[in-house]
Order: C-alpha cells, then structure tokens, then sequence
C-alpha cells in the first residue's frame, strides 16, 4: 500500500506516527500505536509486539486485538516461537526472517505453516545503553522496499527512545560515589544500628485468673447433667455436675439385701452354738461375712454421695459447652471443668521459641484485647515456665502468667488478645539482626 502512496504522503504519514509516538503516556499506549497505526505503510497480516523479559520476550500488544487471550492455543505457541525467533535477531538493525531461509523447530514450524505467512520483519529496540527493550514483529509475505525501510529508520528511533522513557530506564551516566561519600553513608548507617532501643515480642494471651481449681470426676461413671452453664458464677457448695447414679443404686439395693442375709445366716447360727459345737466353728466366718457386706454396703454408699459433684469455693465456672459432656463416660480424675476466681484475673501468654526474648520477672507488659483493642490492659511478668511445651495449635512455646494493673469491667475470663512484652534496651543493630543471626547459625552451625 506504501508503494501507492507519494512521497510527500508517506513522509507526512511517519511524522504522524512520530507525534503518536510521542504523545503515548503509558508503555501500553505506545505498544497499541506501534502494533496499529502503521499498517498503512507495511500492509503486513498481523504485528506483534513483545518486551524482553528475562531470557525470553512477553507479548504486549496484538494488532487488531483490544486484549489478547492468554489461554489460547496462539498465544502459548507464540511463547515458543518467540523465544526461538529472539536468537535469529543479530545486531540492532531490522532483519527480514524468511520460511525458507531458516530451519526452525519441528513444534515452531508447525504453528509457523498454520498461522503465519511467508517471512517476519523483526524491529529490534534498544535503549541508548544497547540494551534490547523489545521487539516488533511484523507478519509480511514479501519484505519492505528498501526505499520504504530507511525511511522507516527513524520510526524505529523514535519507538526505542520512547519506549526507554516510558519504561522507566534511566542512566546513571557511570556516576559513582566517591571515596567521602561512602564513608560518611556507612558513618550514618554505624551511627543508627548504635542507637538504644527497647527489646520487644509479641505473642498471643488471655485472661486467666491466678486463683483457679480443677474440678475433676471423684468415680468412674457416666455425666448424667451439667448444673451449670459456661461462666456462670457460682457459689461454695453449689452443684457443678452430677454423674448418672444407676450402677450405684442397683449395687447398693444388692448389697444391702446381702447384708441382711448375712446377719440373719449369723442369728440362725448363734441359736444353734448353744447345742451344736459344730455351729460354734461357722460363727467366726460368719461374722466376717457379714462384715465384708457392710463395708462393700457403705463403700458403694460413699460413691453415691460422690456422684453430686459441688463447687469447693466461690468463683466463674469454666468450660467448654455442656453438650460436650452429658453423657459422656468420664474416669476417675478426668479434668471436667475449673472454677476461678473473676476478682483475680492475669495474663496467660504463649511466647514462641522464636521469638523468646530475655525476660525476668517485673518485665512489663501491654495486653492489647481483641475485643477491645482501645483500651490495652498493663502489668508485669510474675513467673516463666523453664521449659517450652507444644501448645493446641503446635507451636512450641514458652508460658508466662503476668498480672493485671487497675482491672476494669472489660478483664473477662477468658478473653485472648495479642500480649506485647518488654525486655532491657539493647543497639538497633542487634535489634534487627537478632532473628536473622540466630537462623543463620541454625542452618550453618557456625
């Protein structure tokens, strides 16, 4: 189509395509003018153009296509050719790359025969350090006059330096530093990892109370009710719990006509001693008998008593959900439920081995409450754990109790919140390299 043109008409046409060049505000502004605007000079089937990225070049632009599809076969062919065609490219200059001058790839030359035409006119673009930006490449059957291709010289020049602009690509114009600066930066940077700053950790807590006492099953047996619900306060003395009394009773019921057989075999027997020495002999064992059955009678009488399980002393009842635990078989010092005292709350905090800090007791420490993050309750560490236990969800950590200064309506059992603790004033410099430090001995050993 150039070719039908005059001369005037296409110099006009490429200081158009310059202003549009120019006029581009973003990389892919220019990459649609580069793809679109000059068909009418090179009548080509389709242009292509491509950022080099890494090893390879990523498609930015389709002519004719607002948005290319990723997904399709083209497209994820188009990678590999692309790659290929890259190492066809020698210098900085256009290059025409003809079907029959070339011996490409068997899965190449495949898509090649089925989407593309005879040759492909590679622009290559680079910034002024000779550093390859893209390429454009334009499908043709025959290659561009040679008139036509010096022409188009300086519309290569112009795409290249704004592409470099737009791309963000700045020289530097060998600039280095010198010999002052660099010692007056490290002096800087020396100075700053010399400042005191206060040791920190964070880790997740909640409010436990310091006065709290395991309510475990006294018998083995089966939970016939729950008397009380989750955080409900009770009183000393009041149920807690109660385990199903049926076995007992039956036992009981047993036992108690056993007793009364063993007592009348041992009247009947006593009658007889007076003029039946033999009966004399079966008095002892007798007697024993009926002693077995009423210490078995009022052994089995404890253990009903028991199956009315009280709280000992006034506090919150603390446990899950009742549900979880009627009718469930329970054994002899299995953990029910807990009963704390709301008047002394404090702080349980799971610290992480990795993120241990030195910490003594009297260290201060912030509770930041989820449910109240506004108001941050204070106190101080009153003792540590010597060793670090897996907790619930894994992670081996370390477990503090600290107390609560000035508890408000707010200090609820049972509230979790993320506990920030404080440990002596160390450099900034130790500060931010303790973690990487210590992981790297872990990993070296060193």
């Amino acid at each position: 189509m150039s070719e039908r043109l005059p001369p005037s008409q296409v110099l006009l046409s490429l200081t158009a395509l310059r202003d549009r060049a120019l006029a581009a505000t973003t990389l892919n502004a220019l990459a649609f003018s580069m793809a679109n605007d000059v068909y009418p000079l090179l009548d080509y089937r389709q242009a292509l153009v491509m950022a080099k990225k890494g090893s390879g070049l990523e498609l930015l632009c389709v002519s004719g296509l607002a948005k290319p599809t990723e997904d399709s076969p083209y497209l994820i062919w188009l990678e590999r050719a692309s790659r290929w065609l890259l190492t066809q490219i020698d210098g900085d200059k256009p290059q025409w790359v003809s079907r029959s001058n070339v011996t490409p790839p068997e899965e190449v030359a495949t898509g090649w025969s089925e989407w593309w035409p005879e040759g492909i006119y590679c622009v290559p673009l680079k910034d002024p350090s000779n550093n390859l930006l893209g390429v454009v490449f334009f499908l043709l059957a025959q290659p561009p006059a040679d008139a036509l291709s010096e022409l188009l010289e300086g519309l290569w020049q112009t795409w290249a330096y704004c592409w470099s602009a737009l791309s963000g690509s700045k020289r530097l114009a060998g600039w280095r530093p010198s010999r002052m600066q660099v010692m007056i930066a490290s002096a800087i940077i020396l100075a700053l990892l010399l400042i005191p700053v206060r040791q920190t950790a964070l880790a997740p807590a909640e409010i436990v109370s310091r006065n709290t006492q395991i309510i475990s099953s006294p018998i083995d047996g089966v939970i016939a009710s729950i008397d009380v619900r989750p955080n409900q306060t009770v009183s000393a003395g009041m149920t807690l719990f109660t385990l199903d009394k049926t076995t007992l009773s039956n036992r009981a019921e047993v036992l108690d006509k056993e007793v009364a057989v063993a007592e009348a075999e041992l009247i009947a027997a006593s009658q007889r001693a007076f003029d039946n020495p033999q009966s004399k002999s079966e008095l002892t064992l007798l007697n024993a008998r009926v002693q077995q059955r009423r210490s078995e009678l009022t052994a089995v009488e404890s253990q009903l008593k028991r199956t009315v399980v009280t709280a000992p002393s006034p506090g919150v009842a603390v446990y899950s959900d009742p549900n979880d635990w009627i009718g469930k078989p329970v054994s002899t010092g299995e953990r029910i439920l807990q009963v704390a005292d709301p008047d002394k709350p404090a702080m349980l905090i799971e610290l992480p081995v990795a993120d241990a800090i030195a910490l003594e007791p009297g260290a201060e420490v912030t509770l930041y409450l989820t449910t109240y993050p506004l108001q941050p309750l204070r106190g101080s560490i009153l003792e540590t754990s010597y060793k670090a236990k897996p907790g619930e969800d894994g992670v081996v950590a370390y477990r503090l109790l600290a107390s609560i200064e000035s508890a408000g309506e707010h200090t609820r059992l049972g509230l979790h919140g993320t506990a920030k603790l404080y440990g002596d004033h160390v450099m900034l410099g130790y500060y931010l390299l303790r973690r990487p430090l210590s992981a790297f001995r872990a990993w070296t050993g060193w």
